[in-house]
């Protein structure tokens, strides 16, 4: 037994002879992977990554379409394809757009939109009646960009003046009218949540209504409290109450 477990212990310890490139510095997206920013390894077990790329060579001088990090194998579908100049145009995924739209401090969640994050997409303005109103118009819009980054530091919050969206082509154009018929604003949202927004929207009898019933709700407890104070000073024999005369 002694023998068989350390036998084993030996096998194991044995490179498996496939080498796998790995990343070795992070490397951002949009970006040419550098010679520096990979190796080859030699990757042990028998669970080898699907097409991974043996020879730094063949990856050296691409175009990562995400960010990477040390450790992980750079596998095909993290590379723009071959002869890609880099830059924002390769990393839109095949049948998505990118389209910039302007926001302020405010409007584009502190400076917490980061690229990769996840937002909802609202727009404020009036109808053909002059009526106001706010509507969700796209849910859950990958952020490629802010300002002209594509990475950012998710504990250094930046202020910015525009936003890149990804966008099928559809949702490109209704982007695009509702930025010409009110104020676009962002909302965060949790990366994970794939949740749809099935919202009617909002117009101002929502908020104007709530604020009228909650003023008639309070309109009565006010007058039976004037109604007390009105009637003065009291006297109370068992069920019966006559008003006390004041000097």
């Amino acid at each position: 037994m002694a023998a068989f477990i350390a036998a084993r212990w030996m096998n194991d310890g044995q490179p498996s002879g496939v080498r796998v490139v790995i990343v070795q510095q992070p490397i951002e997206a949009g970006k040419a992977i550098s010679a520096d920013q990979v190796k080859a390894i030699d990757w042990h077990g028998s669970a080898v990554p699907h097409d991974a790329s043996s020879r730094p060579a063949d990856v050296v001088g691409r175009i990562a379409r995400v960010p990477m990090i040390p450790g992980e194998p750079v596998l095909p579908g993290k590379l723009a394809p071959v002869n890609s100049t880099g830059g924002l145009s390769s990393i839109i995924p095949e049948g998505k757009r990118a389209i910039t739209v302007r926001v302020n401090e405010v409007i584009a969640v502190a400076g917490f939109a980061l690229p990769g994050s996840f937002v909802d997409v609202l727009v404020s303005g009036k109808d053909a009646d002059h009526e106001p109103f706010s509507r969700t118009v796209l849910s859950r819009v990958k952020v490629l960009a802010v300002a002209q980054e594509t990475a950012a530091d998710p504990a250094k919050p930046k202020v910015v003046n525009a936003v890149t969206l990804e966008l099928t082509p559809h949702e490109s154009e209704r982007l695009d009218l509702a930025r010409n018929i009110g104020v676009l604003s962002l909302i965060l949202r949790n990366e994970l949540d794939t949740s749809e927004i099935n919202s009617a929207g909002a117009r101002l009898p929502d908020i104007v209504s709530s604020q009228n019933s909650r003023a008639a709700t309070s309109a009565p407890s006010a007058q039976a409290a004037a109604s007390r104070q009105s009637r003065g000073t009291e006297e109370i024999h068992g069920t019966s109450r006559q008003p006390v005369a004041t000097p």
